[in-house]
This record gives structure tokens, sequence and C-alpha cells, in this order.
């Protein structure tokens, strides 16, 4: 039995790899790369899985989604309830890293978490959270334009990033990832409804100025399987519907400086964390530091 199947592992106590799938290669970004970010607020494409890596996530995936009786089901936040013969919506989760080791093992591969620890300027970095977003073929929702730090605003200062991993090809007909480049330096914007129609697609509009409505040009992300993108907290994004006739899968992996504190002493920072008082480094077993040292 594989730890991924067994239901006796506790990924939250492991803070190192499990398994082997990923080893000690690291891929560290060029000067004119961390530029690119700096100026545009994401950088695309980078290599990050081989052949190997992505059949081993694939299968997981696919584990969790389709495997009613999944182990560790219970780790899965917000698990979808899948009904046979009806047409499947988007299919979103988190917890993906406590319920099968590819996903967690993957937290700590370092050719991830070097260029992590660049493009935050840090030595260390720590854990956030996973999530998955699963378009099915001619079924996938849209994610409407947003900034991931509106909905982080327990945590301070800003100091996070988020990773895309893409487990098939993005492209314009499945729903890529679209940015709205160098959208990181406007001021945090109200939160929208993340999921739901292409009617909702738009809804951040509302509250843009005219300035930043003329600076609203969408630039998609178009990634082969197994490449990755990177992108700033405040960064505009969003993805449209999956029209094609096969699924749209990826990982999103948020991770944050080591010494990002709470800002909120009435609320858990995530389900199933403790509440952290303010100004408390948000650490412990659910927030692992991911890089060496």
């Amino acid at each position: 039995m594989t730890t991924a199947a067994n239901p006796s592992v506790d990924f939250r106590k492991h803070p190192r790899p499990v398994g082997h799938l990923f080893g000690t290669e690291e891929l560290a970004l060029t000067g004119e790369q961390l530029q690119f970010y700096s100026e545009n607020g994401y950088y695309s494409p980078l290599p990050l899985l081989d052949d190997r890596q992505l059949t081993e996530m694939r299968e997981a995936l696919e584990r969790m989604v389709h495997q009613p009786d999944h182990p560790r089901a219970h780790e899965i936040l917000s698990r979808p309830k899948l009904k046979p013969g009806q047409p499947t919506p988007m299919i979103y989760f988190q917890g993906a890293w406590l319920a099968e080791e590819a996903f967690h093992d993957i937290l700590f591969f370092p050719k991830l978490t070097r260029p992590l620890r660049q493009l935050l300027g840090t030595p260390q970095v720590r854990f956030w959270h996973d999530q998955i977003f699963y378009k099915p073929a001619r079924h996938g929702g849209v994610v409407a334009w947003h900034q991931d730090y509106s909905y982080w605003t327990r945590t301070e200062p800003i100091g996070h990033i988020t990773c895309f991993v893409a487990l098939d090809d993005t492209t314009l007909e499945n729903g890529c990832l679209h940015v709205i480049p160098g959208s990181h330096r406007w001021a945090l914007l109200p939160t929208v409804p993340l999921t739901g129609t292409a009617a909702d697609m738009d809804a951040i509009k509302q509250v843009l100025s005219p300035e930043q409505l003329a600076q609203f040009k969408p630039t998609p992300i178009s990634l082969k399987a197994g490449q990755c993108s990177f992108h700033h907290p405040l960064l505009l994004h969003g993805s449209y519907a999956n029209t094609s006739d096969h699924p749209r899968r990826g990982v999103v992996l948020n991770f944050m400086k080591a010494d990002t504190r709470s800002n909120d002493d009435q609320k858990p920072p995530m389900p199933g964390a403790p509440i952290y008082p303010k100004g408390a480094v948000i650490a412990g077993d659910l927030f692992p530091i991911v890089t060496p040292g």
C-alpha cells in the first residue's frame, strides 16, 4: 500500500517530502525573469514537472475527485459530490496536499521553492494553502476577475505569491488563466464572487476607476502540461469557461513569507486552523516552511 492510499500517514506531520517523486533539482530564475515579474506582476512559463511527475499528479487528482471511498476524503475541503449522468460543473476544492503524497511533496520541490525564494526576496518560504481548479470538458465554469489578497486580508503584511501548475495544456479554448499586467500596483479592490456564470466574469469592473479601466487589457497565459506560472497577490486575474472537449486540470499553490502575521483574532486564517492573536506569526502544521534550512 502506498502512502497515497494510506490513511495512517498524516501529511501535516511531515514538513518535508514523504516519497521520491520529486528530486533535488533546482531551477533559478534569471535577472531578466525577475525583472519581468517586478514590472508585470507575473511570470510565465516555467517548466516544472517531467512526464512521470505529471502522470502521478493527474492520477492522484482523479482519485480525489472520483474515488468515493478515498481514504483521506476527510482532508479534502469542499470535496465535490458528482452525480452520474449529469453534467459536471467546475470542480473546486482545497486540501489536496493533505490527501495525496504527490500534492504534498511538490510543496518542497527545490525546482519550485528556489524561484519562490527569489520572487519573494526571502530565504524562507511558508506554505499558505492549495486550490484545485478542475474544469471538465464543455462544462467548466469561470473564475471571475479578482485579486488573491482581497480574500487574505486576515494576514499581514502583503507577502504572498501564487503558483499555478498546469496538469493539462491550458489554452484560450479550455479556459486558461488571464492577467492584467501591471495591476499588482493597484490598491486593494473589493471582493467579488469567484465562481459562477460568464455574466459574473467582469463583476470587478464595477469598482474600477476610469484609469484602471483604461489599463484593463487581459493577457492570456497559455501553458503546456507540466509548466507553471507565478503571480503577485494583488495582480488582477481570472479565467473563462472550458469550451473544449477535454478537461482543464490545474493546482494552485499559494505561499507566503515565513514571518507573515495574523490580522484577525476572531476567525482562523484557513479552515481547520487555530485562531491566531493579532500580530502572531501564522505557523504550525498547516503552514509548513517549504524551503531548506
